[in-house]
């Protein structure tokens, strides 16, 4: 009983400790409490995350078909915009994680304001392309005019507004390469609390706020996202953590904007491979009508809801390796991962049964259309097949990326979700006639392979050798 309690009391105090908002030490003592203290908030901002994502589609869902079917379909262009935002994110965390590593504090300060200048600077083209060819883009991607006339308007708010999406991506990035994950997770638990406070009260025209339909739940999106930028941008004013940002630090420095635009533009250029693979894939599934589009897009989003708090696990690692790459610790971040990959595997593990035992439950939770229900459950219960390898993979992505080896999964995900994912989906869904299934299955098969790729890559050790 004893032991039990003493259990008990060291996992009530590791949550406490994690939550504290304080950096995290991971250059030294035990390796798995290091991983747990920058893991837990990292996965609970991942949760909150992924939980905005269930909340949005289920008031979607409440308007129609075409309406979850234009929030696929812009969710597909959008992930360009999420690659940039986590791209930066990744190579602002790559850096001042080995900053912070070597002791240089007030390095990672300087870096962490040209990031901020580098957001600004890529977010401006795609603001322009949203306000003035929505619709064009929506024809592009195979929507119905039905679909253009009750949806357009969704898309505009939710391109247009782009920037909100890269700025608190990457300042989370910030806190997170500096050891504060807790911090990263207040800001967007604020952001996205407030988000889905607002979704039905936009879009269904709740008390006083306008009815807005679809497009309401990108403009309480924007709203709620603005408020967890603006909590950021205080804390980094502040200043009271390692990261001190003052009048001083605002001072715009080329040389090092140029080494960020380096070290993310791997990391951006392999979100970009994957979404730009994601876009072609909606467009196959498109060709079979809007049920198999809102079956996809509510399947995406519950997967999404559980691959997001895996990314949590992946974003500890980063940091882990990076911070001790940058101090001369190689064998611990390599240790580190392993030991990342084999929580995140129990996670995935845990979701993949869920999946195979309930996802027809779980699908029938956002819409009563039963054909819709059906193609869902489908998808998830192909998807769950290779979530261990997804676990894995993960970790050996963020990884490299935390180290500076950005090249490495570049060329990854080029291959695989280019030269397979790709050829094999149309060839499987449509050439073949095995409908959505066999773009489902193309997403498993090239998934898995790309974990089983990075694990011989990352067992060669390049990444330790990187300097950044």
């Amino acid at each position: 009983m004893d032991f039990i309690l003493k259990k008990i009391t060291y996992v009530i105090n590791i949550f406490r400790l994690a939550l504290a908002g304080n950096e995290t030490n991971i250059l030294e003592g035990n390796i798995n409490r290091a991983i747990i203290l920058l893991a837990i908030p990292m996965t609970l901002e991942m949760i909150m995350e992924s939980f905005f994502a269930i909340v949005d589609i289920f008031f979607v869902s409440k308007i129609g078909v075409n309406a979850i079917a234009v929030v696929g379909l812009t969710e597909s262009m959008l992930t360009i915009t999420y690659s940039l935002g986590w791209g930066l994110a990744m190579g602002t965390t790559a850096m001042i994680a080995r900053r912070v590593g070597e002791g240089d504090n007030d390095g990672a300060s300087i870096a962490a304001v040209q990031s901020i200048y580098l957001a600004l600077i890529v977010s401006i083209p795609i603001m322009l392309v949203g306000i003035f060819y929505s619709e064009d883009l929506l024809r592009l991607m195979g929507a119905s005019e039905e679909i253009i006339s009750e949806g357009s308007g969704y898309t505009k708010v939710a391109m247009s507004s782009n920037i909100i999406v890269i700025l608190l991506f990457l300042i989370n990035g910030i806190f997170r390469g500096a050891g504060d994950a807790a911090l990263a997770m207040r800001s967007l638990w604020l952001a996205n609390i407030l988000n889905m406070i607002l979704d039905p009260l936009f879009i269904f025209g709740i008390a006083f706020f306008p009815q807005l339909g679809v497009k309401g739940a990108a403009v309480a999106t924007a709203i709620g996202r603005t408020s967890g930028i603006v909590y950021q941008l205080y804390h980094l004013n502040k200043g009271k953590g390692l990261i001190k940002v003052h009048k001083n630090n605002w001072q715009f420095k080329p040389d090092i904007i140029f080494k960020l635009v380096k070290l993310s533009a791997g990391v951006t250029a392999q979100f970009i491979i994957s979404s730009a693979s994601w876009i072609f894939l909606m467009r196959i599934i498109s060709t079979f009508g809007s049920t198999a589009l809102a079956g996809y897009t509510i399947a995406i989003r519950i997967v999404v809801f559980t691959l997001l708090p895996a990314w949590g696990f992946s974003n500890a690692a980063a940091t882990m390796v990076g911070q001790n790459l940058g101090a001369n610790q190689p064998e611990r971040a390599e240790k580190a991962v392993w030991h990342t990959g084999y929580f995140n595997m129990a996670f995935m593990g845990t979701i993949m049964i869920v999946f195979f035992l309930f996802g027809g439950n779980i699908a029938s939770f956002f819409t009563d259309e039963k054909a819709v229900v059906e193609n869902a459950a489908k998808c998830l219960s192909i998807f769950a097949m290779g979530y261990l390898f997804y676990a894995f993979g993960m970790v050996l992505v963020q990884s490299f990326n935390g180290a500076g080896d950005t090249r490495t999964p570049t060329i990854m995900n080029l291959f695989v979700f280019w030269m397979l994912q790709i050829p094999l989906a149309y060839t499987l869904a449509i050439y073949l006639g095995f409908g959505v299934e066999g773009a489902y299955y193309s997403i498993v098969i090239s998934e898995s392979t790309f974990s089983v790729v990075g694990y011989f890559l990352f067992k060669k050790g390049r990444w330790k050798t990187i300097k950044v």
